[in-house]
C-alpha cells in the first residue's frame, strides 16, 4: 500500500506481540530500533500497518523524529488519490475528516497531514485552521450531501426495477481484476490498473446474456482485509449498490498466493454489509498466469468459474453460468409481517423491492411486496407468511 500511495519503502520490520503497549503500540525497545533503521535509512515516513490511538501517533512521532502514519492514514490517503467523482471525493472526505477529529489535540501539527505526500492527502490547506467545531459542522454538511446521493441512487435502482432489470454485482479483494473483467464481459471502458483502490465509483452498464434477459453489471469499490469502519460507513452509498444485486460475482487473484486471507476478509466486509446471504458465483481471475499444476488445485465446486479477463478465456462460461442462476430468480409477489421495530428488514423491502400494500395492526405490519425470489431467501424464514 505504501508503493500505491507514491512512497518507496527501504525497509521493513516486524512484531509479534500479545500486548499493544497502550503509549506506543510495539514498546520503547522496538521503538529505539525502529528510530536506528530510519536514521540509517534517511527514512522521513513510518508507517505501521496497525491503527494507532492519537496518543500513540504523538508519542511515536516525538521519539522517531518523523512522520509516522498508521494503517487507516495510508489508506485514506490513497482513496484521496483516486477519488475522481463528486460523490468519491465526498465520501472520502468524510472518512478523513472522521479520523482526524479525535487527533486534533497535542501538537498543533496533526492538521498538517492535510497538505501533501503520504498521509497528507485531504480536503486541502484551508482545513488548517479549522477547530473541531468547524470540523463537525463540515461532517454535518458532507454527511447530508451523502444523505442525497444514497436518495438519487436509490431512485436508479427503483427505476431499474420498474423495469425489471436483474443486477449483478462485481465484488473482491482490492486489484483482484475487477474492472477489467468488467470491461471484458461488458465491452465498456473503465479504467483499469494495477494499483489498489483503482476503481472507487460504482459504474454500471448492460450485461449481454444468451437468454436477453434484462440484467446489469455493477462493477464497486476493492475490498481490502481491516478496512477501517468508518471508511466503510462513509462508502455506504456507494456499497448500497450491492444489497440490491440478484447475484454476486466474487473475484479473485488466482495467481495471488495470498487468495485465502483475502477471501477472508471480503467475507468478512459482505457479512458486514449484509449480503453475505446473496447467491453467489466465485470467479477466480487470472488463470492464464498459473501453470498446470497450479491450476488443477484451484477449487472446482459448483459454483467456481475459472476465467482470465485479459485473454478472455472462460468468459462465456461464466455468462452462461450468470445466465442459468438468474433464471432461478424471477419476480414474485409474497406477504410479510414486520415488527414495529423492524426498521432493517423494512428498509431492504424499500430499498429493494416495491412495495405494494402495508396495513397496520396491533403489534405489527402486514406488508405485501414486489421481490426478487433472492431478496426473499434472504428475509429470515419466521417473517414470511405466504409464497406463491
Amino acid at each position: 500500500m505504501t508503493n500505491s500511495a507514491g512512497g518507496s519503502v527501504v525497509g521493513i520490520l516486524l512484531q509479534r506481540s500479545p500486548e499493544p503497549d497502550p503509549a506506543t503500540l510495539v514498546g520503547r525497545g522496538k521503538v529505539h530500533e525502529i528510530r536506528s533503521h530510519a536514521r540509517a535509512s534517511g527514512a522521513d515516513l513510518v508507517v505501521f500497518d496497525h491503527d494507532l490511538t492519537p496518543t500513540q501517533l504523538r508519542n511515536l512521532e516525538h521519539s522517531l523524529d518523523v512522520k509516522v502514519v498508521d494503517r487507516t492514514q495510508l489508506i485514506l490517503d490513497i482513496f484521496a488519490r483516486r477519488a475522481r467523482s463528486r460523490e468519491g471525493q465526498l465520501q472520502v472526505e468524510l472518512a478523513q475528516l472522521n479520523y482526524l477529529l479525535p487527533r486534533l489535540g497535542g501538537r498543533g501539527t496533526v492538521l498538517s497531514r492535510l497538505g501533501g505526500g503520504i498521509g497528507t492527502r485531504g480536503p486541502g490547506e484551508q482545513q488548517l485552521e479549522y477547530d473541531r467545531r468547524r470540523i463537525r459542522s463540515r461532517i454535518r454538511t458532507l454527511r447530508a450531501a451523502i444523505e442525497r446521493v444514497r436518495a438519487q441512487r436509490a431512485l436508479h435502482r427503483a427505476h431499474r426495477r420498474d423495469r425489471q432489470f436483474l443486477t449483478v454485482a462485481l465484488v473482491g479483494y482490492t486489484n483482484a481484476g475487477k474492472s477489467t473483467l468488467f470491461n471484458a464481459l461488458t465491452s465498456a471502458a473503465v479504467a483499469t490498473s494495477a494499483r489498489l483502490f483503482a476503481t472507487l465509483d460504482p459504474t454500471v452498464r448492460a450485461l449481454p446474456l444468451e437468454s436477453h434477459r434484462p440484467a446489469l453489471l455493477s462493477d464497486t469499490v476493492g475490498f481490502i482485509r481491516k478496512l477501517p469502519p468508518h471508511l466503510v460507513a462513509a462508502f455506504r452509498a456507494t456499497l448500497e449498490e450491492l444489497a440490491d444485486a440478484s447475484l454476486l460475482l466474487q473475484v479473485t487473484d488466482s495467481s495471488d498466493a495470498r487468495h485465502e486471507s483475502q477471501d477472508a476478509a471480503v467475507e468478512a466486509l459482505l457479512e458486514t454489509l449484509g449480503v453475505a446471504s446473496t447467491p453467489r458465483l466465485h470467479v477466480w481471475n487470472k488463470v492464464d498466469l498459473l501453470i498446470p499444476g497450479e491450476r488443477a488445485r484451484l477449487a472446482n465446486e459448483p459454483h467456481d468459474v475459472h476465467v482470465s479477463a485479459r485473454t478472455g478465456e472462460g468468459l462465456n462460461n461464466l455468462l452462461r453460468r450468470v445466465d442459468e442462476v438468474l433464471a432461478t430468480d424471477p419476480l414474485i409477489e409474497d406477504d410479510f409481517e414486520l415488527s414495529p421495530a423492524d426498521g432493517e428488514r423494512w428498509a431492504l423491502l424499500h430499498r429493494s423491492g416495491t412495495v405494494l400494500s402495508t396495513r397496520i395492526a396491533d403489534d405489527c405490519i402486514h406488508v405485501r411486496a414486489r421481490v426478487r425470489a433472492s431478496l426473499r431467501d434472504r428475509l429470515k424464514p419466521e417473517k414470511i407468511l405466504t409464497g406463491r
